[in-house]
């Protein structure tokens, strides 16, 4: 008999942050994976309405793993509530005898008619979201209509498979039980980031003189979508306040990676200054961003609102300290403030700028700090992934996969 666990995972369209965790998972002994996406748009250049441009990744999307493209009436470009109108999962469902339909996200109408359809099946069901109490506040009829929406969850999903602590926390929030929660933090290819710092790191010097940067001097770096909610305006008026008298430009570099609607407003608001330490370097694709991690001093992410915040995963595989917002998911794990970097109260400039100064200014420390980063993500990759849905398979289907 075959004692592989048959294992389907679906997904709104291939991304470039599961690629390599789908990769590890179907290498895995024991799990027999084919991934269903519901459009493929991502594997062509398309226009990204957050970055503002066409984006096409250059990083392989779909090797290394099974994987179709699910049917869909109409338009399969975008993804809504609604759309993709996709069907035919049922029916490869059953085809495939699968034991187990692992769903990424609950938000969308065809996700929540694939859970239905796998209990009426007998396949058991996991789910993975990003949802946590950093959501923007609710009214009391939407907080009430949630709890009723996850009354009905928990009787569709088996196992929920937690992306880290505030995740697992809004899980148990909803009454979700503690045994029902499986830890597949979010992650990235740790290997991929530290393998390309590393050689970033013999092209450092040349990679400053290209960009016209002075030896001596530290580089703060942004490296997010330039949109509203990610703050980088934040950023920019709590480095002009590391100005000495608000006219010398402060010592270190400020260094924006990202593009987006709010790029312009502050490239304009940039040269209201007549300094020459601030940098917009636009959009840099997946195998261009270790340079500038590697190049940096410390990474800032200032969002009002992230559900995670992967960009901390990468450059901490760099070894860099970091500062993020209190309003980012990744902080209570990834983030020790005084050991790897800090946390400072999403909005406060003043608090933001005076982190900055701590940090940058004792070298020394601050690199001790980013060999932290180094020590703490090497903790949170893709085996702890493998081993936290192993362990919710070995829960749902009552045996341990195969190994």
């Amino acid at each position: 008999m075959d004692s592989n666990i048959r294992l389907a995972y679906l997904v709104t369209h291939p991304i470039q942050y599961q690629a390599p965790l789908l990769r590890r998972i179907a290498a895995e002994p024991g799990i027999d994976l084919t991934v269903f996406f519901c459009s493929d748009f991502s594997l062509r250049s398309y226009l990204d309405p957050d970055f503002g441009k066409a984006i096409a990744w250059d990083i392989p999307l779909t090797e290394g793993y099974k994987y179709e493209i699910l049917p869909a009436l109409g338009r399969r470009d975008r993804v809504s509530f609604w759309r993709p109108f996709n069907y035919g999962l049922a029916r490869r469902l059953s085809r495939g005898n699968f034991d187990v339909l692992w769903v990424h996200g609950y938000n969308r109408w065809f996700h929540w008619r694939a859970m239905a359809g796998a209990k009426i099946r007998g396949l058991k069901v996991l789910v993975r979201d990003e949802a946590t109490g950093l959501t923007v506040p609710r009214s009391f009829l939407k907080r009430l209509g949630k709890r009723w929406f996850f009354l009905g969850l928990r009787k569709c999903v088996d196992g929920f498979l937690a992306i880290g602590t505030l995740n697992a926390e809004y899980y148990r929030n909803y009454g979700i039980a503690a045994e029902r929660i499986f830890p597949v933090p979010y992650a990235v290819d740790n290997t991929f980031f530290q393998d390309r710092a590393r050689v970033a790191a013999g092209e450092r010097e040349d990679l400053r003189r290209e960009l016209g940067l002075e030896p001596d001097r530290p580089i703060i770096l942004y490296a997010s979508k330039v949109s509203e909610i990610k703050r980088g305006a934040d950023l920019l008026e709590a480095y002009f306040q590391m100005s000495p008298d608000q006219v010398q430009e402060p010592h270190p570099y400020l260094v924006f990676i990202g593009d987006g609607d709010q790029r312009m407003i502050l490239e304009e608001r940039a040269r209201s200054r007549p300094w020459g330490s601030i940098k917009f370097l636009g959009f840099k694709n997946q195998t261009e961003l270790p340079r500038y991690y590697d190049l940096c001093d410390v990474l800032v992410l200032p969002s009002v609102f992230e559900p995670w915040g992967l960009v901390i995963n990468e450059v901490m595989n760099a070894g860099r300290a970091v500062v993020v917002s209190d309003q980012v998911g990744c902080g209570p794990d990834l983030v020790r403030p005084g050991e790897n970097g800090d946390v400072f109260p999403a909005g406060d400039i003043a608090g933001l700028r005076q982190a900055l100064v701590n940090l940058l200014g004792d070298p020394g420390r601050c690199r001790a700090m980013g060999q932290k980063s180094l020590e703490i993500i090497a903790t949170w990759g893709l085996e702890e992934d493998v081993a936290g849905l192993n362990q919710a398979l070995a829960y749902v289907t009552q045996k341990q996969p195969a190994r």
